[in-house]
């Protein structure tokens, strides 16, 4: 089973910047796709970021130009750049991952998150 493990998460200043790593059990060379989601209390969750199998990447509309999703082949690390941070911005962000099974299924799988605080 895949295990996805988040860091880099913590306290910065409105303007600042953060990066956050996720690591993965197993090469990317079985991975569908690996997402960016981030969840603030009282919010629903948010899809941040993804980068495919290929490695083409995608952010979402309003976090372009301040987030950058990346990956090291030879490591086994999803990256997520985050620059200009604003309090807005603060949420737990969480790793996934899309794989296929023996069976042919796709599944899901989730990291715990690590937690961005960027206060004011």
């Amino acid at each position: 089973q895949v295990q996805l493990v988040e860091s880099g998460g913590g306290v910065v200043q409105a303007g600042g910047s953060l990066t956050l790593s996720c690591t993965v059990s197993e090469s990317f060379d079985t991975i569908r796709a690996m997402n960016w989601y981030r969840q603030a209390p009282g919010r629903r969750r948010e899809w941040v970021a993804n980068i495919a199998q290929a490695g083409n990447t995608n952010v979402e509309n309003s976090l372009k130009g301040r987030f950058t999703v990346s990956r090291d082949n030879d490591k086994n690390v999803m990256y997520l750049r985050m620059d200009k941070l604003k309090p807005e911005d603060t949420a737990n962000y969480l790793c996934n991952a899309v794989r296929r099974g023996d069976d042919g299924v796709f599944n899901d799988y989730w990291g715990l998150g690590t937690q961005v605080t960027v206060s004011s």
